[in-house]
């Protein structure tokens, strides 16, 4: 059985010239002996010393033994990419060590260890985020906690007194990756030097079923902030650990997941009624069968083929085409570009929010995007086509 495409890992195509759109348009059918190679933009196809390559490679798959086929290619494993992009990490984060609350903060309930729900930390974090909070371990807000990374959870998690990363454990109790929930942290306590590497962050959501990217909050220079974050963080990637708040309680259904893009692992998703077997006809206007796709695609066990997948509606805006997204263009659709990137979480290159006029602070955040889908090369160059286009607006 042939192996589907993983689109969060490398684009298939993203290419807007001619041959891609008609590829795109046609439904997939069986390829003769002739297999069509993938190409460059505008139609430019591999050099022949990379198709006498592609081609021991795909010859590599050969009957051993038994006759049980060896793969040329081991698959890829769940990992993060180890890959940090420059400009995309963090900077160190040093920390202020245990101290009491200051200033007008008061301890929240006279309690060590309040009790709280996930939809609060998450509310609490996102207060510090829309205040764009300076990041400092010398300086408290006006709510008593300090501004840095230990601090912002202490203020989340509602607790009595500023913690550090060094403390932070023994109000929470360790979990798996797959136990993961809003307003769970991820912890990375450097006991040999604890100002160097030391971090911590609020786990916000799984932003699809790969669970290999989250919605992390956090307190780093230069100020709090919101973002998709590669799992477990972008430097000392093994070295985090998912820990729960121990005075964690259930909250409101409608709210307790409501930051997460999609339910970790596929769970608690909607009852719907079987329409029955008369009822599904195939195309790309059946809404069953549009329905019945996005719910494989949750589940993680998608097979459909990708032109069934882009049958499935979006809302998305139509794609205005490459050449609306050069330096200099300006219109409309560069101006919704960028608040659907601000949208997202990807923001972060803009001084004065985005424009009309396409610039680099557009090309570097549409980057920072591909690359938060795990896309590499030249597949992440900053300049949106039409598969960039689809994710950002599905």
């Amino acid at each position: 059985m042939k192996t589907p495409v993983c689109e969060d890992i490398e684009p298939a195509n993203d290419c807007d010239c001619p041959r891609c759109t008609r590829e795109r348009r046609a439904p997939r059918r069986a390829r003769g002996r002739r297999a069509v190679l993938p190409h460059r933009p505008c139609g430019r196809t591999l050099r022949p010393a990379v198709r006498g390559v592609l081609a021991l490679a795909a010859a590599g798959a050969v009957l051993v033994g038994s006759g049980q086929a060896v793969p040329a290619v081991a698959a890829t494993q769940d990992t993060p990419w180890p890959i940090v992009p420059t400009g995309e990490e963090p900077q160190s984060t040093p920390q202020g060590h245990i101290s009491p609350l200051h200033g007008t903060g008061v301890m929240p309930s006279g309690e060590s260890m309040p009790t709280t729900t996930r939809a609060e930390i998450i509310k609490r974090a996102k207060k510090w985020v829309a205040a764009k909070v300076p990041y400092s371990m010398d300086d408290y807000w006006t709510d008593g906690y300090r501004q840095d990374c230990s601090g912002f959870v202490s203020m989340a998690w509602n607790l009595g007194s500023n913690e550090w990363t060094g403390s932070l454990d023994q109000f929470a109790v360790r979990i798996p990756k797959d136990e993961l929930q809003p307003g769970d942290i991820l912890l990375f306590h450097n006991v040999d030097n604890p100002e160097k590497g030391s971090h911590v962050v609020i786990f916000g959501g799984w932003t699809n079923y790969t669970h290999r990217y989250y919605i992390a909050y956090e307190e780093t220079p230069p100020r709090a902030r919101r973002r998709t974050t590669p799992y477990a963080y972008w430097t000392n990637s093994g070295r985090y650990v998912p820990y729960r708040y121990k005075g964690v309680v259930a909250g409101k259904a409608a709210e307790e997941g409501k930051d997460t893009p999609l339910p970790a692992g596929g769970a608690h998703l909607p009852t719907v009624g079987i329409p029955g077997l008369a009822s599904v006809g195939g195309g790309p206007g059946d809404t069953y069968v549009a329905e019945l796709g996005g719910l494989l695609a949750v589940r993680g066990r998608s097979l459909l083929p990708r032109a069934l997948a882009g049958a499935l509606p979006s809302g998305a805006p139509a794609y205005p085409g490459r050449d609306a997204f050069r330096p200099g263009v300006a219109g409309p659709h560069v101006a919704r570009l960028g608040r659907q990137l601000v949208e997202k979480g990807f923001g972060r290159y803009y001084t004065d929010g985005p424009g009309p006029r396409w610039h680099e602070a557009d090309r570097r955040n549409v980057q920072a995007f591909q690359r938060a889908l795990g896309w590499r090369g030249s597949a992440a160059d900053g300049y949106p086509g039409p598969e960039t286009w689809r994710h950002l607006f599905s």
